[in-house]
C-alpha cells in the first residue's frame, strides 16, 4: 500500500504551466489510477462547494450557456479522447439544464448545446459562428485539436470557455471564460480527469437552473459501496466481474442515452489502460450487424443507469442480453438499482455492479457520477488481474511512444 491520503487535495498543475511527465512506475498495485479513483469523492466535495459560489467561473458560463440559448445560437461543447467524453457528458447535462430552465432551442440551429469531437469544431464548417459558444473540455488544457478549435472559434466571433485544471494552461489563454477544476490526474490513465468536467457540468447545470446541488450527496453517490469490507461494494463487484472476463479477446460495451458515455469512457479506458481491444456500441446499433462479429471469446458490458425513458431502454436492454446469451458471451451489467431485479441473473453471468439511483440529482448528472467510479474500477481490476500497469497508457514501450510521437 502507499501512503496515499484520499482526503487530501492532488497537487495542482506545476507552475509556470507544463505539460505533465509519464506518471511513476510502481511495481504492483496500487497503481496512481488506485489512488485517483480513491480521491474522487473528497474531489467532488471541493469542487462543486467552489463552483456553486455566486460569481464563480460556472456562473459566469451558465449565464453564457442561457444568452446564447435565449438567442438561438448554437453551443459546441468539444475535447478529444477522455475529455471528449468530457465533453459529450456536458452537453448531456446542459441540455437538460436548459430544458428544465426553459431555454429555447432550436433543433439543428441552436440552443441546445451538441457535443462536437474537437478537430471537425476546429473545421471551419462545424463551428459556432458569430454570437455562439464554444465549450472546450481539456483536463491539461494542451490539446492540439481543441486549442484549434477555440482560436477558430474566437476568429469566428464565437464566445469561448473552457474547463480545465489550470487558468495558466494554453487553452485557457485562448478562452473567454475558464473554469478551473484545480486538482490534477496523477495517471495517463484519466480517472480524476473524466469526472472533473462532469462536475463542472453540474455545477454550470445548478446556476442555469437556480437549483442547489449538494456537494455531499455527489459526494456520496461517488463512494457508495468503495468499502472492500462489503460484499456488495463496487470494489468487490468490479474484482468478480474483471476475472469473469479477464480471458477475452475483446470487449464491447454497450449504451443508450447519458449512458452512452460512460459506455464510451469504459471502452477508451479498457484500450489504454488494459491494452485490449474493446469498441462501443449504441444499445439498439449493435443488434443491427454487429452480432455477427461477436463470438466466445467476445466479453460484453451494458451499462444501463441513465433514468430518462428508463422503460423503453430497459425492455431493448433485455433483448440484447437474450441475444448475447445465446451467443455464450461472457456478459456483464453496471445498472442502477431500480431496474435491478428486472434482469434475470441468468442473463447476466459474469456478474452485475449495482449502482444508486439518486433521484436528488439531475438525471444526467446521476447516471454519469454513479457510472463513473464502477467503470473506472472495473478498468483498474482488469488490468491487475491482466498483469497490465495502467498510468502509462503504454507510452512506456518505445514502439507505442514512437507511434504516438508520429502523429505529431
Amino acid at each position: 500500500m502507499t501512503d496515499f491520503d484520499a482526503n487530501v487535495p492532488l497537487p495542482g498543475p506545476p507552475r509556470p504551466w507544463a505539460s505533465t511527465d509519464m506518471p511513476s512506475r510502481r511495481d504492483g498495485p496500487p497503481y496512481h489510477m488506485t489512488d485517483m479513483i480513491r480521491a474522487e469523492p473528497g474531489l467532488a466535495r471541493r469542487l462543486l462547494a467552489r463552483l456553486a459560489q455566486p460569481g464563480s467561473p460556472a456562473a459566469t458560463l451558465a449565464a453564457a450557456v442561457r444568452a446564447t440559448a435565449a438567442a438561438g445560437r448554437p453551443i459546441l461543447v468539444v475535447g478529444c479522447g477522455t475529455s471528449e467524453h468530457g465533453a459529450l457528458a456536458t452537453a448531456e447535462i446542459l441540455r437538460e439544464a436548459a430544458r428544465t430552465a426553459g431555454l429555447p432551442a432550436i433543433p439543428g440551429a441552436g440552443g441546445a448545446p451538441v457535443a462536437v469531437q474537437a478537430f471537425e469544431a476546429s473545421l471551419e464548417a462545424a463551428q459556432p459562428g458569430p454570437d455562439g459558444l464554444l465549450v472546450a473540455i481539456s483536463h491539461e488544457g494542451a490539446t492540439w485539436a481543441t486549442n484549434r478549435a477555440l482560436d477558430a472559434a474566437r476568429e469566428a466571433g464565437a464566445t469561448t470557455a473552457v474547463v480545465t485544471v489550470s487558468s495558466a494552461s494554453p487553452a485557457a489563454a485562448l478562452a473567454d471564460i475558464v473554469v478551473t477544476t484545480d486538482e490534477l490526474d496523477q495517471s495517463w490513465c484519466h480517472t480524476v480527469g473524466y469526472l472533473s468536467p462532469i462536475l463542472a457540468a453540474a455545477a454550470v447545470g445548478a446556476h442555469l437552473t437556480g437549483s442547489d446541488l449538494d456537494p455531499v450527496i455527489a459526494a456520496g453517490l461517488l463512494a457508495s459501496g468503495l468499502s472492500p469490507a462489503s460484499e456488495a461494494s463496487t470494489d468487490v463487484l468490479a474484482r468478480a466481474l474483471a476475472g469473469a472476463v479477464a480471458d477475452i479477446d475483446r470487449l464491447v460495451v454497450v449504451g443508450s442515452g447519458a449512458d452512452r458515455t460512460a459506455a464510451r469512457e469504459l471502452t477508451l479506458k479498457v484500450e489504454e489502460g488494459v491494452h485490449l481491444p474493446a469498441a462501443m456500441r449504441d444499445l439498439e446499433t449493435l443488434l443491427h450487424g454487429h452480432l455477427a462479429g461477436i463470438d466466445g471469446r467476445t466479453g460484453l458490458v451494458l451499462v444501463l443507469a441513465d433514468r430518462a425513458a428508463r422503460g423503453p431502454r430497459t425492455a431493448r436492454a433485455l433483448g440484447v442480453l437474450r441475444a448475447a446469451r445465446e451467443l455464450d458471451l461472457a456478459v456483464g451489467v453496471i445498472l442502477v438499482d431500480v431496474v435491478s431485479e428486472a434482469v434475470d441473473p441468468g442473463l447476466t453471468p459474469a456478474g452485475r455492479i449495482t449502482v444508486p439511483d439518486a433521484p436528488a440529482l439531475p438525471g444526467p448528472v446521476a447516471a454519469l457520477l454513479a457510472t463513473a467510479v464502477p467503470l473506472q474500477l472495473l478498468t483498474e481490476r482488469l488490468a491487475i488481474v491482466r498483469g497490465v500497469d495502467p498510468d502509462p497508457i503504454r507510452r512506456d514501450e518505445p514502439r507505442y511512444l514512437a507511434a504516438a510521437e508520429a502523429a505529431d
